[in-house]
């Protein structure tokens, strides 16, 4: 009896300290930050257009703001840039590998939108051995850039999910922020506007569209492109209030998400004609319908439906 209850107890010891390994090695394998400067190696010109954008600026005045202190002191922090919940939207973080200690190093940058680069930076950088960017073979980048997007990386012709980006901490809807966060911070003043619109933000200071053959002009959305870009953030925007409808009950926040649902139900009703996959958006708010519609509305002219609707100002 004493060497079985010994046995057992230790496979129950095994077991545990097992689970706590597996636990240990998961959370270290989580993709991680390796912060701009690694994205700018490359992305020059892409760079330089960050560092004239709002979110560049931010890093050295968002805390400087006259409701900043209110807000950071709602969640239970000290300090805004010490704030886990404030550098979830705020702050773009850096490590050098997966046991490095998080360190917050700028505002919202390439991270932000296109995904933690951790595991597929090097996927991404590696053209072919003794290989230059503008030589790779074709067959050499399309696997290259099917292994980055496996790796984790959200591409910018992957709208959607891009757009998912911004409107999850432009609606203040990521899956992070916790209700009775998202309603203190709205309580002591954080804004909440429903009014953001993809085109108008991507497209004014944001925009950052290097192709070959020329690299140096920064190109500018056809009409189509940009009502094809308007259907897309409305779909995430969709999308993302409608998750976040049941994330809070706080009357502001119901009513921010509303909001956002009326009008991307409005720019989604109006391309269903040409777009089917519109109607199955509406019916079904999901990720997946979402891409799909970003699918479906690629090469499509959709400017007679929603042409009006286009912002005229871009920020």
């Amino acid at each position: 009896m004493k060497k079985f209850l010994v046995t057992i107890f230790s496979v129950m010891s095994f077991v545990a300290v097992s689970g706590f390994i597996v636990s240990a090695t998961e959370a270290q394998a989580a993709p991680f930050k390796v912060g701009p400067k690694k994205c700018q190696e490359c992305h020059t010109a892409e760079a330089e257009v960050w560092k004239g954008t709002a979110h560049f600026k931010s890093y050295k005045d968002i805390h400087k703001h006259d409701k900043a202190d209110a807000i950071v002191e709602a969640v239970g922090d000290k300090r805004m840039k010490r704030s886990e919940t404030c550098t979830i939207c705020h702050y773009s973080e850096e490590q050098k590998d997966a046991g490095d200690k998080p360190k917050q190093v700028a505002g919202p940058s390439c991270e932000s939108c296109h995904g933690a680069a951790s595991d597929w930076i090097n996927i991404h950088n590696d053209y072919g051995k003794g290989v230059k960017r503008e030589d790779e073979p074709a067959a050499h980048k399309a696997e290259r850039i099917a292994k980055a997007e496996a790796a984790g990386m959200i591409r910018p012709d992957k709208l959607f999910d891009v757009a998912s980006n911004c409107m999850a901490c432009h609606g203040l809807a990521r899956d992070e922020l916790e209700a009775k966060d998202a309603a203190a911070m709205l309580d002591a003043g954080h804004p909440l506007k429903p009014e953001f619109e993809l085109v108008s933000y991507s497209q004014g200071t944001v925009r950052h569209r290097f192709y070959p053959p020329d690299v140096t002009v920064n190109k500018e959305m056809t009409p189509a492109e940009l009502s094809q870009l308007y259907v897309v953030g409305q779909a995430a925007a969709l999308v993302s209030a409608k998750q976040a409808m049941s994330k809070s009950d706080h009357a502001n926040y119901k009513a921010a998400q509303e909001k956002r649902i009326a009008t991307a139900t409005a720019a989604l009703d109006a391309v269903k004609g040409q777009v089917p996959e519109a109607a199955a958006l509406l019916a079904d708010p999901s990720v997946a319908n979402g891409r799909a519609l970003a699918a479906a509305v690629k090469g499509k002219d959709l400017t007679g439906a929603v042409g009006g609707m286009l912002p005229k100002d871009r920020k």
